[in-house]
């Protein structure tokens, strides 16, 4: 699946990931990429491309009202997200649910609402951006990581579920990457850039996963082995950080 000519639609568009999403979708040819966020008047971008668009993960009515207007969309970006520090055992259960109704419910309800929007263009792509906390756990991201561990398992299932439509349907895995989202973490981080970079390639050459770091690519080698040594290694390897 070829870029140019695509018309896009990306969540979580005003900054980070999202953003160079956006500007990766301009530089490879889409004819009109949806840039949406809870406040479109925060998105700036100077390309007559670019139509800006209310989307709420946490407001269906929202969704459904995007997907009404952006009837013409071939490429889903599901990207926004948020991460509150709650931790599963004392935090706040109101903060857990919401990083659940963001992470699976929102995103989720936006794949329902966009699912016969693509198969009506003959099946498109839909992009999920995920993390490497779906298959680990760390301090203080116990409901981050339950959410993205839910999150990555319905793209699973969704893509079992759209496959007749001819929707291919990605996950992108990454660890930190450099945005607002992880501006406290005092380890290496990968360029926003790179992220839409190599999920957009491989969305040309058809690939429904996509690692985009080391630390993913080990985190995964590492979910056949025992758990215990994994721990002890995360744990080390985050002390040092």
């Amino acid at each position: 699946m070829k870029i140019t000519d695509q018309v896009a639609l990306v969540t979580g568009a005003n900054r980070g990931i999202g953003r160079q999403f956006v500007l990766e979708l301009l530089e490879r040819g889409a004819s009109k990429v949806y840039a949406t966020a809870r406040r479109p008047e925060t998105l700036e971008f100077d390309d007559a491309r670019v139509v800006p668009l209310r989307l709420d993960l946490l407001d269906h009515e929202s969704v459904a009202a995007a997907a009404a207007v952006a009837n013409d969309v071939t490429v889903l970006v599901n990207n926004a997200g948020i991460s509150t520090g709650a931790r599963l055992v004392t935090g706040e259960l109101s903060e857990i649910r919401r990083e659940l109704d963001t992470h699976f419910w929102g995103t989720l309800d936006v794949i329902r609402e966009f699912a016969p929007v693509l198969a009506a263009h003959g099946g498109g792509a839909i992009v999920n951006v995920l993390s490497a906390l779906s298959w680990f756990s760390g301090p203080g991201a116990g409901g981050y990581a339950a959410a993205k561990a839910a999150e990555w398992n319905m793209t699973n299932g969704v893509r079992l579920e759209l496959a007749a439509q001819g929707t291919l349907v990605q996950g992108v895995l990454l660890g930190a990457a450099d945005t607002d989202l992880m501006a406290s973490y005092d380890g290496p981080k990968t360029d926003p850039r790179d992220v839409a970079r190599l999920s957009l390639d491989g969305v040309t050459a058809g690939k429904i996963e996509v690692i985009v770091d080391d630390w993913t690519q080990m985190v995964k080698a590492s979910l056949a082995g025992d758990p215990a040594e994994f721990y002890e290694k995360v744990t080390r390897l985050l002390g040092a950080n």
